[in-house]
């Protein structure tokens, strides 16, 4: 399950709750392109932002539209026990597996997220995914906590946050993760521009933000690396730049919310507040990149 291309879409939001239809439908979407697995309340999809009840029926929707395709829900939370309500109501929703990131509001140390996952993994009875986003936990995990955690019961994958440019270095970083991991531990690569250079350098996964707004794209991607084609993964890639250029400036969860606007699969305002989405000039830069990239079909 934890292979190949995992789609992380929006979780569309007004101000008295989760649009059920239109979360619906994204799912929906995706399952029918052919994703290898579904990200429903990642940090696209704005779980910090929502209640626990709130949390809880999503992840029920995803389940109930994602047909056969597995769904991963995201558990994050401050504290300890709602992480653990969280997992609980995922499970009983139905999810193939969950995926933590070990959110913070004062600064966690390594032995505070050990002990984290320590007790989450206790408590499941689905395969977890280690969610290592420093760019929203502001917490970096090294290769020895990776080692530490992964050693853990149910844990069945790491989500890196990128590797680097260079396809060599890239090749060399998987290398190592190889050697520290236990082979039942899968190694999936998040930051969309990387993805290509991640799986060609021997990630089992991506997990992507762009596939959950543009899953045929990122297939072309995900699958021509999994078939040893890394020419074709390097040059869809290429092609997609405009669009990495857009979430180097502002940020992906702005850019396909403004994206999945145009395309009217989300009402015109769907972050949550006091995310207020991109001014005029940006959201016209929005329309042109996907005019040029032939996205709006």
């Amino acid at each position: 399950m934890f292979t190949g291309l995992s789609a992380f879409p929006l979780t569309p939001i007004t101000e008295t709750g989760v649009d059920e239809r239109a979360f619906a439908a994204l799912i929906a979407r995706l399952a029918a392109a052919g994703a290898d697995s579904i990200g429903a309340l990642g940090s696209t999809g704005s779980y910090a932002y929502l209640t626990r009840e709130e949390r809880a029926r999503a992840a029920r929707v995803a389940v109930e539209h994602a047909e056969r395709t597995p769904v991963v829900v995201g558990i994050g939370a401050l504290r300890t026990r709602h992480v653990l309500e969280a997992a609980e109501d995922a499970q009983n929703a139905g999810a193939a597996g969950v995926l933590l990131a070990p959110m913070s509001y004062q600064p966690l140390t390594h032995d505070d997220v050990f002990g984290l996952y320590e007790d989450v993994s206790a408590h499941l009875s689905v395969p977890l995914v280690v969610y290592d986003n420093p760019g929203t936990t502001h917490f970096a995990f090294t290769d020895e906590l990776y080692a530490r955690v992964a050693e853990l019961p149910h844990v069945a994958s790491i989500k890196i946050p990128g590797v680097p440019a260079d396809p060599e270095a890239a090749r060399a970083r998987v290398r190592r993760l190889r050697q520290i991991l236990p082979g039942t531990v899968t190694l999936g690569v998040s930051g969309d521009p990387l993805g290509a250079t991640g799986l060609n350098a021997g990630c089992d996964a991506w997990y992507s933000v762009v596939a959950g707004t543009f899953p045929e794209p990122a297939l072309t991607i995900t699958r021509a690396a999994r078939s040893g084609d890394a020419g074709q993964a390097r040059a869809e890639s290429r092609r997609l730049q405009p669009l990495w250029d857009l979430f180097d400036r502002h940020g992906s969860l702005r850019v396909v919310a403004e994206a999945a606007a145009q395309l009217g699969l989300t009402p015109p305002h769907s972050l949550p507040l006091p995310l207020r989405g991109l001014e005029a000039d940006d959201r016209a830069r929005v329309a042109d990149v996907l005019e040029q990239l032939r996205l709006r079909a």
